[in-house]
C-alpha cells in the first residue's frame, strides 16, 4: 500500500504551502520519520524557498539533493531532447530512495510557476500516477465565485481520477470566510463522499511582508534592529511632506521609505513608534544611499530601536515601486507566518478524516514531535480554562498569543489591562484580545467574593479581612482562588514567581487530593525515541521512604494518564540486592511499599539508571526483570539527584523538559522556570488543560 500522499495544486499561488505544512505537522504527530519531496522546483538563486522552510521548521534530516529530482529548466532540457521517460524514471528513483528509508513520503507538486498550466497540469497528474500516490488537490479561491471554485475542483477531481489516480481530499484555498458555509455545502454535494471536502478562508497574515523580505529584495545594509527583521508590513508609504504632515499619515505596521538624510521624517517615525498617540511602524528604510549624519547615528543607537533601520541605495520611489511588486511568502524565518498556517489548516480541514485514508502502520516510537501533537490534540478535545497570573511577563503573553491561535484553551490573564495592552504593541505581539480576558486583581467584579471567601477558609491561621484583601490583590493567590472557586479550571504560573510563592496558596485551600500527603512533580523529557517521566525533580529535598513510595505511585498514574505505560524504576547507586546503606535501604522499602499497595504495578527497585533504561545493561544486572532496560517512569531518591540528572539529560541529549507538572492537587496548579521558554509556557498550559479534564 501507498506510504505517500501527492498535494497537488490546480493554479499559482495556491497556497498549497500551508496545506503542505499542515500535512506535514500531522504526519509528524503520528510517525517519527517522514520526508518531504518536491519532483520539479522552480529555478532560483540558492536553495528552494518552501524545501528550506519545511526542512528547517520540521527539523528533517533529508538531505537537500534528495528532496528535488529536477529544476523547471532541467525538466525542460529534457523534454527539448525528447526524454520524457527518463523525467519520470528519475523522480520514482528519488522517490523510491525515500520511501524505503522512511515511514512517509509527503510529495507537493510543481507550483505553476514555470510552464503553460495545461503543461504542469498533466505533469502533475503523471508524476501521481506513476509514483502510484492517492492526491490531495488544491484550488485558490481568490477572487473566484463559488461556482468557480466548485467547477475546478470538480474538473480536475474527474481527470484525476480518470487517469486512475486516488483523490483522498479537495481543498479550497483563500476563501472568503462568509463564503466557506455555502462553498462546503456546493462542494460536498459535487464531491463524492468518501472524498475529504475542505475550505480554508484567507489568512491576512500570509498577505504580509516581512521587513526581511523586503530587504532580501532590495539588497539593503541593516544599520539597526537587525533581531525585528521578522516585523510585518502591512502597508508602506514615501516620506517626503513636513514632519508634521507626515505624521497624520502613518498607520500600524507602516514602512517608511524616505531619503537618507531626511532626519526629521526618521527620528519623528520612531518617536511616533514607541508614542501610545500613533500607531507602531514595521520599520525604516533610508533611500539613495544616503547614511544619517554621525551625531544622529550615535542618537539612534542609544534609543535601542525595536524596527530595523535600512540603507539602500535606490531612489525612495524606486524603492516604494519595487516594494509594491514583492509577493509576500512564507519563509523558513517567518514563524508567525508558518504557525498561523498549521493553525488555519488545523481548524478547517477535517484531517482526521485524511488520516484515516493514508495507510500506513503507526510507529511504536513516540518521538517529541508525536507526543506533543498528542497533547494539543487530547486539549482540543475538552476545552479548558487556563489563568496566567503573570500577565505582564512578555513570554506569557507571547505563549497566550499561539495558545489562541491553536484554539485549544480558554485564557485569563492577570494584570493591569493598560500595561498589558502596551506590552503587546511594543513587542508586536500577535495576540487577539478579543479572546482572551484580562482580570486586575485590585479592580475587578470578583474581589469581595475572593475576600470573603479567603477569610473564611483560614481565619483559623489568623487571616483577617484586611490581610484577606491584600492576599487577593496578590497574582497567584487571585489565580488560585479563580482555580479554587472553578472560574477558571487550573493555573500555571512560575515565568516571574518563585516555586514557593506559586504553589503556597494551592497548599492552603486547594489542597492535596485524598490519600495524598505531599504534593511532587514530575517531568515528561522527550528523548530522541521515547518519552519518559522523571519524578520528583522540583519539590520534595529528600523524601521519606513512604513519600518516595507516593511519588512512584503519583508518577505511574501520571505517565498513564498522558499515554504512557508505566514501567517504574525506582533509581539509587546500586541494582538489586547487592548495595546496602540509609539511602539504598529507603528506597529498597519504598519500593515494598508501592508493591504492596498497587501489586499490578510495573516496578522495579532499587536499580541504577543504566539497568532502568539499557537493555543490554539490564541483560547483565537484572536479567529477570520485566523492568530493566524499558522502564519509563524514573522515581530519584531526592531532589539533588532528580533535579541535576533531569537538566544534565536535557543539556547533553537536547532532550525536550515539559513540566515540572505537579500531582497530589485537588486542582491543577503548574509552576514554571523563571528561565523557561515561550514552548515551556505553551506545553506547560496544554497539560494543564489535560490535567483538568480528569474527572
Amino acid at each position: 500500500m501507498s506510504k505517500g500522499i501527492f498535494v497537488a495544486t490546480l493554479d499559482s499561488n495556491s497556497g498549497k504551502s500551508i496545506v503542505s505544512l499542515g500535512m506535514m505537522r500531522a504526519l509528524l504527530g503520528r510517525t517519527p520519520r517522514v520526508a518531504f519531496f518536491r519532483p520539479i522546483i522552480s529555478d532560483s538563486l540558492g536553495k528552494d524557498n518552501h524545501l528550506e522552510t519545511v526542512k528547517s521548521y520540521f527539523t528533517l534530516d533529508v538531505p537537500y539533493e534528495n528532496s528535488y529530482a529536477f529544476t523547471n529548466t532541467e525538466v525542460l532540457s529534457y523534454l527539448n531532447k525528447g526524454l520524457k521517460v527518463e523525467i519520470i524514471d528519475k523522480i520514482i528513483e528519488k522517490y523510491k530512495a525515500l520511501e524505503d528509508d522512511y515511514d512517509f513520503v509527503l510529495v507537493e507538486g510543481t507550483d505553476f510557476s514555470g510552464q503553460s498550466n495545461i503543461f504542469e497540469f498533466d505533469t502533475n497528474i503523471d508524476i501521481a500516477k506513476n509514483l502510484g500516490l492517492p492526491a490531495i488537490l488544491v484550488s485558490s479561491g481568490e477572487d473566484k465565485t463559488i461556482n468557480e471554485i466548485c467547477g475546478e475542483l470538480q474538473l480536475a477531481y474527474k481527470t484525476y481520477t480518470q487517469n486512475d489516480v486516488n483523490v483522498l481530499s479537495v481543498i479550497a484555498n483563500k476563501v472568503e470566510k462568509d463564503s466557506i458555509y455555502d462553498l462546503n455545502l456546493v462542494l460536498t454535494d459535487l464531491i463524492p463522499n468518501e472524498v475529504c471536502v475542505s475550505c480554508i478562508p484567507k489568512i491576512d497574515i500570509l498577505s504580509k511582508l516581512t521587513v526581511r523580505e523586503i530587504n532580501e529584495n532590495l539588497g539593503g545594509k541593516v544599520l539597526f534592529g537587525e533581531k525585528y527583521l521578522d516585523n510585518l508590513t502591512d502597508n508602506f508609504g514615501v516620506g517626503a511632506m513636513q514632519l508634521p504632515n507626515y505624521l497624520t499619515h502613518l498607520k500600524t505596521d507602516s514602512l517608511v521609505i524616505t531619503p537618507g538624510d531626511r532626519a526629521d521624517i526618521l527620528l519623528g517615525a520612531l518617536q511616533a513608534n514607541v508614542s501610545t498617540n500613533y500607531p507602531r511602524i514595521s520599520g525604516v528604510f533610508l533611500t539613495g544611499g544616503i547614511l544619517p549624519q554621525p551625531s544622529i547615528l550615535d542618537l539612534i543607537e542609544g534609543l535601542s530601536p525595536t524596527v530595523p533601520i535600512i540603507s539602500v541605495s535606490k531612489g525612495t520611489f524606486g524603492v516604494a515601486n519595487k516594494i509594491g511588486r514583492i509577493l509576500p511568502k512564507i519563509t523558513k524565518t517567518s514563524i508567525q507566518k508558518i504557525e498561523a498556517s498549521i493553525a488555519n489548516f488545523d481548524k478547517y480541514t477535517k484531517n482526521e478524516l485524511i488520516d484515516k485514508l493514508i495507510d500506513y502502520k503507526p510507529s511504536k516510537v513516540i518521538t517529541p514531535r508525536m507526543f506533543q501533537y498528542k497533547l494539543l490534540k487530547t486539549a482540543k478535545k475538552e476545552t479548558k480554562h487556563i489563568v496566567l497570573p503573570e500577565g505582564h511577563d512578555v513570554r506569557v503573553l507571547k505563549a497566550t498569543a499561539k495558545l489562541i491561535q491553536y484554539n485549544v484553551v480558554k485564557i485569563t490573564i492577570l494584570g493591569e489591562p493598560e500595561k498589558i495592552h502596551k506590552i503587546i504593541s511594543k513587542e508586536r505581539i500577535p495576540l487577539n484580545l478579543s479572546k482572551v480576558t484580562i482580570i486586575n486583581p485590585a479592580d475587578n467584579v470578583y474581589s469581595e467574593d475572593y475576600i470573603n471567601t479567603f477569610y473564611e477558609l483560614r481565619k483559623h491561621k489568623g487571616v483577617n479581612l484586611d490581610m484577606a484583601k491584600d492576599f487577593m490583590k496578590d497574582v497567584s493567590y487571585f489565580g488560585t482562588m479563580m482555580v479554587y472557586k472553578g472560574h477558571a479550571d487550573g493555573m500555571v504560573s512560575g515565568a516571574v514567581n518563585t516555586t514557593q510563592h506559586t504553589i503556597r496558596p494551592a497548599l492552603q485551600f486547594i489542597k492535596t487530593k485524598p490519600g495524598v500527603s505531599a504534593v511532587s512533580s514530575v517531568f515528561f523529557m522527550c528523548l530522541e525515541d521515547r518519552v519518559s517521566v522523571f519524578g520528583d525533580c522540583a519539590i520534595n529535598p529528600n523524601p521519606t521512604d513512604e513519600q518516595l513510595a507516593e511519588i512512584a505511585i503519583s508518577s505511574a498514574e501520571s505517565a498513564k494518564a498522558f499515554g504512557i505505560s508505566p514501567k517504574v524504576a525506582m533509581l539509587s547507586y546500586s541494582s538489586g540486592n547487592s548495595g546496602k546503606g540509609e539511602q539504598v535501604d529507603k528506597v529498597r522499602k519504598a519500593t515494598t511499599i508501592v508493591t504492596e499497595k498497587h501489586p499490578e504495578l510495573l516496578i522495579e527497585g532499587p536499580i541504577q539508571y543504566d539497568a532502568a533504561v539499557d537493555m543490554n545493561v539490564a541483560k547483565t544486572k537484572l536479567p529477570n526483570s520485566k523492568v530493566a532496560g524499558k522502564a519509563s517512569v524514573l522515581i530519584f531518591p531526592d531532589l539533588n539527584t532528580g533535579n541535576n540528572t533531569y537538566k544534565a539529560v536535557q543539556r547533553e541529549t537536547g532532550a525536550m523538559a515539559i513540566g515540572p507538572m505537579l500531582q497530589g492537587l485537588n486542582k491543577p496548579v503548574n509552576d514554571l522556570s523563571r528561565g523557561c521558554t515561550v514552548n515551556d509556557i505553551f506545553n506547560t498550559v496544554i497539560i494543564t488543560a489535560i490535567q483538568s479534564q480528569e474527572k
